[in-house]
Parts: structure tokens; C-alpha cells; sequence
């Protein structure tokens, strides 16, 4: 496979997550964070610590009764995404982006391109800055631009989408047809699907992702209520089931990288203790890469049955998280990135949002039947056996498994491979 530039942000953990599963593409094996990498001015490097770290703040304020809600709508409306219907002309830039090609006129993000064009190669990007970036300053090769989320804002389109080159790899339908309605051509808009991590599925056969919804599916439906209905559909997509599964009943709470919800994490520990410490129940608390959440987690849990998912670096994070997906059988988390992770056949159950990509996000997981949104918290320990007992989470998997697009990496390969004058 030819290799091309792989650029992402280290601003929290979607734009890394979805470039993670394509690094063996990378030149010389390695990520560039456009954010901070070797020899970044200092002058760049302030612009993407005052945005990181504004975003940070804004997301863990957000909690505060009354004046952290008014604040994260402010912000939250400059991200904003506009409803999709009517079908209109949304090419005219917004403030945001009008922002952001002010800076590069400022020569922000100079540095880093001149840096790429001694090596000219295709460039794939995950986060749309660097891509814009790359166009500003004359990128002589491919520029492409995977997108992270089921729906986007106008931020993601650049300033003049009709006349820019940036290839767009689409995990949704709702974003190329969103892609269109900013401008972007046609020819630039490829559906590939989310890059989702091939030790989870396997080759294209998918016979590691089968062997484990197998086992999964045992425990999301104990009392044969989706099975007693949908036996043939089950058979046909993995054969037939074991007779009885391996593990209690895993459930992984997954806190975002700006930790905002770690007391969630609590409360859900809290209200399963007495399944926990009985071993009918498995929790999982992920605490990524941030080490005040973890020592947060330490300090409140009590017994065992609950395991803390933390790496100091995020690749190991990601490699761990991943082993650990393959043992899970719910995934409790925000509609981030995440949400296409119910492709895999993991049942999502959906804490709330943050912020205005979340919320589409949310609604492409309802509509989709892929995520049920969670009840109070405080009574998972009654709500959560119900939807066990109907049947309604091995629904989900099962939904999101046949469904959801799984081959998000082949599919972007195969359209990297078609490059010319590599």
C-alpha cells in the first residue's frame, strides 16, 4: 500500500481515534499532530492550546446550574449545525470559518505544510483545519479530509467549496448530501464509513466481530425474547449460537476526552453495586488518558467487579480499549465518535450530549435503532434488566451489526490507492 501523510489534532479523542485505525499508511510509521508536533512555532502552537483549552474548559463548566449552560450555548452557536430541510444553498461562510482564514492569512499552519511539501504525497487528514490548511498554502498532492461525525456544520466546507480540491470520505449518507448543500462537488464526496479498528472485525469475512457478537448476544438477551422472534436472521448473519456464555454481563461507561462526565460513571457503579459484588454484572470505567479522572474513579470505588480502562499515552489507550470492546457487551457513553462503534454489534446506551454534533449524532443512533437513550442513572439497576429481559439491547446489536457500516478502512485505502503521481 502506497504511504501518504496522516495528520491529526490531539484535541481530545475523536480526530485521533478515527486516524488510529489507518496509521500503517503513515510515512516513516508516524501520525503528525498539526497541533504539536517537532519544530511547530510557538506562535501556531498558542492558537491551538488557547482553542484546545477553551473547549476543555467550556465542556466541564457546561455542568454548572444556569450561567455554564448559558455560556456552552454561546458557545455551542458558533459550531452550530442548520437543519437540513428545506434543501437550500448553505455555501455562504460563517463566522467560525471566516475566523479561521484569517489566521492562515496570518500564516498559521505555514510551517507545518512547507514541512510536508519537501516529501509531496497525498495527505489524509481528520480534522478539517489541517486540510484547509493544506489548500491555503498550495499543497501540490491529494488532500483528503475523513469526517468524524453523522452530520456536519458549514466549519467543516471550505471557504470556496466550489473551487477547492479537499476529497471528503464520508461516514454517512446525511453527510454527503450536507457536503453538497455547502458547495462541495460531487467528484469530492466519497461514502467510505467510519475507520473503525480491524482487530475488532477481522478481514472482510469479519470472523472476529462474528465470534464475538456470538457470546455478546447471550448475555443481552438471557431470557430468548429476540431470539424467540428473530432465530433466522441471527443464523444467518453468525450461525449458530453458543450454548452459554463466557462472561457475566460486561457493561463500559466511556468518558470523553474532556472528562466532563466522570460522575456519571459513579452513579451507574453506585446504583449496580449489589450485582457487581454479587458477579452478575461487569463494569468497565474508561478514564482515556487523563489522570485526574482515573484517581477520581480510584477514590470513589469500593469492592471489586469494577475495572479502570487508563493509559498514559494514547495509542496504548486505544489498543486497550479496543481488547476491551471485544469482551463488552454495552457500550454507556455521549453520542461521539463512539456512536459508530454500534456497527460492531455494541448496543449504545447514550449519555448526554455535549455540544450540537453530539445531539445529531444522538438522533442518527434513535433513528437508526443502533443507541437507546439512558433513563436516571440513579435506577440503571431496574431500567437496565428490563431492555435486557424484552429483548431491546440485542436488538440494537443485531441492528447496528447488519446495518452499520463496518469496512470504513478498506473502503479509504482503496480510494488512497487510486492517487496518482505518487
Amino acid at each position: 500500500m502506497k504511504k501518504v501523510w496522516l495528520v491529526s489534532v490531539n484535541m481530545g479523542y475523536g480526530h485521533q481515534r478515527a486516524i488510529e485505525p489507518i496509521k500503517d499508511l503513515a510515512i516513516k510509521g508516524k501520525i503528525i499532530q498539526a497541533n504539536n508536533y517537532q519544530g511547530i512555532p510557538q506562535k501556531d502552537r498558542k492558537i491551538w492550546q488557547k482553542t484546545r483549552r477553551f473547549y476543555e474548559f467550556i465542556s466541564r463548566f457546561r455542568k454548572f446550574p444556569l450561567l455554564g449552560q448559558l455560556v456552552f450555548s454561546f458557545f455551542d452557536a458558533f459550531q452550530n449545525i442548520s437543519g437540513f430541510y428545506p434543501k437550500r444553498d448553505l455555501t455562504k461562510s460563517n463566522f467560525s470559518l471566516n475566523q479561521i482564514y484569517s489566521l492562515f492569512k496570518k500564516a498559521w499552519g505555514k510551517d507545518l505544510i512547507e514541512k510536508l511539501k519537501k516529501k509531496p504525497c497525498p495527505l489524509l487528514t481528520t480534522f478539517f483545519i489541517p486540510a484547509f490548511m493544506a489548500e491555503f498554502f498550495n499543497y501540490p498532492k491529494d488532500i483528503f479530509c475523513v469526517v468524524c461525525d453523522t452530520d456536519i456544520a458549514r466549519t467543516w466546507a471550505p471557504l470556496n467549496p466550489k473551487l477547492s480540491k479537499i476529497k471528503y470520505l464520508t461516514p454517512t449518507e446525511r453527510v454527503v448530501e450536507r457536503l453538497k448543500l455547502y458547495g462541495v462537488k460531487k467528484e469530492n464526496i466519497f461514502l467510505t464509513g467510519y475507520p473503525l479498528p480491524q482487530e475488532i472485525i477481522g478481514a472482510k469475512k469479519m470472523e472476529i466481530l462474528k465470534k464475538d457478537l456470538k457470546e455478546r448476544l447471550l448475555n443481552l438477551d438471557p431470557k430468548k425474547r429476540y431470539f424467540q422472534y428473530y432465530e433466522p436472521l441471527i443464523k444467518k448473519h453468525l450461525g449458530n449460537l453458543p450454548k452459554k456464555s463466557n462472561r457475566v454481563l460486561t457493561i463500559m461507561f466511556s468518558v470523553g476526552g474532556a472528562g466532563a462526565q466522570k460522575k456519571l460513571g459513579i452513579k451507574i457503579m453506585k446504583s449496580l453495586a449489589k450485582k457487581i459484588k454479587a458477579n452478575k454484572v461487569k463494569l468497565i470505567l474508561s478514564a482515556g488518558i487523563r489522570k485526574e479522572v482515573k484517581e477520581y474513579f480510584e477514590r470513589k470505588i469500593k469492592g471489586k467487579g469494577v475495572e479502570i480502562l487508563y493509559k498514559e499515552k494514547i495509542q496504548d489507550y486505544f489498543k486497550a480499549f479496543n481488547q476491551a470492546l471485544r469482551k463488552t457487551d454495552i457500550l454507556y457513553t455521549k453520542p461521539s465518535e463512539l456512536s459508530f462503534y454500534s456497527g460492531l454489534g455494541l448496543p449504545i446506551i447514550i449519555a448526554p450530549c455535549i455540544g450540537s454534533q453530539e445531539e445529531f449524532n444522538k438522533r442518527w443512533l434513535l433513528k437508526s435503532g443502533f443507541g437507546i437513550l439512558q433513563k436516571n442513572p440513579d435506577y440503571i439497576n431496574q431500567w437496565l434488566f428490563d431492555w435486557l429481559d424484552q429483548g431491546y439491547l440485542a436488538e440494537a446489536a443485531m441492528q447496528g451489526f447488519i446495518e452499520g457500516k463496518k469496512m470504513g478502512v478498506f473502503n479509504i485505502k482503496k480510494i488512497i490507492s487510486k492517487c496518482p503521481g505518487f
